[in-house]
């Protein structure tokens, strides 16, 4: 499914070669073979969390998960939540783990092509923006300021934080990053983070709706 997702949107992409010739200062085997994959792992699991964080909504919502009481839940359903919690969370701990390797490394090659480690380029603050995403779902369910469904919520809330990241800063025209852009890639972004928030709204309207109804019958 993901696979799919991601040649629908290679396949929106202008054809044309947009990308310049590579400066000398970046053609460094090294900084592209650590950096470059590293980075990229941190953020594809957080796109895999959020995957997760989809699974057990739609669950939440198809089996009214939340409209029932605790007592009635079936062991089925409660240990299925459990598991994508679970995994939600080992994901998370993974991303921001490659994804704060991956952009201190960026920051060392950096240096070591431009001679400053950071200099709040747009595509350097969208890393920087995946980093503390991923600490904010730490923290939050380390304090238990949320509980499976605020996780799994926040999960998918990071799809668009990493799309906009990974995708988005290169659209803006400005900085040392703003390479590649297209307006198929514009769209698709644009309706890939509208699909991820319409979803998250029309879950917590449910689990409302649920909320609710569960304590009239209480």
């Amino acid at each position: 499914f993901i696979g799919i997702a991601t040649l629908s949107v290679a396949r929106s992409l202008d054809t044309r070669d947009t990308l310049h010739v590579l400066e000398a200062v970046l053609d460094t085997q090294f900084w592209l073979s650590t950096h470059v994959i590293t980075v990229t792992a941190g953020y594809a699991v957080t796109f895999l969390a959020g995957v997760l964080g989809i699974c057990a909504l739609v669950h939440r919502m198809a089996t009214g998960y939340d409209a029932t009481p605790p007592k009635l839940r079936a062991p089925q359903s409660v240990a299925f939540q459990q598991i994508l919690y679970r995994m939600m969370y080992g994901v998370i701990c993974f991303a921001i783990f490659f994804s704060f390797i991956g952009t201190v490394l960026g920051g060392l090659w950096a240096d070591d092509s431009w001679g400053r480690f950071w200099g709040w380029d747009p595509k350097e603050n969208g890393a920087m923006m995946i980093v503390l995403w991923n600490a904010i779902l730490l923290h939050a369910r380390w304090d238990k300021q949320v509980g499976a469904r605020g996780f799994a919520v926040l999960a998918v809330l990071g799809n668009i934080v990493t799309a906009w990241s990974w995708f988005g800063t290169n659209q803006l025209g400005i900085g040392l990053h703003s390479y590649g852009f297209t307006s198929g890639a514009l769209i698709s972004l644009i309706v890939f983070a509208s699909a991820n928030l319409l979803f998250v709204i029309v879950s917590l309207i449910v689990s409302r709706v649920s909320d609710a109804s569960l304590s009239r019958s209480a």
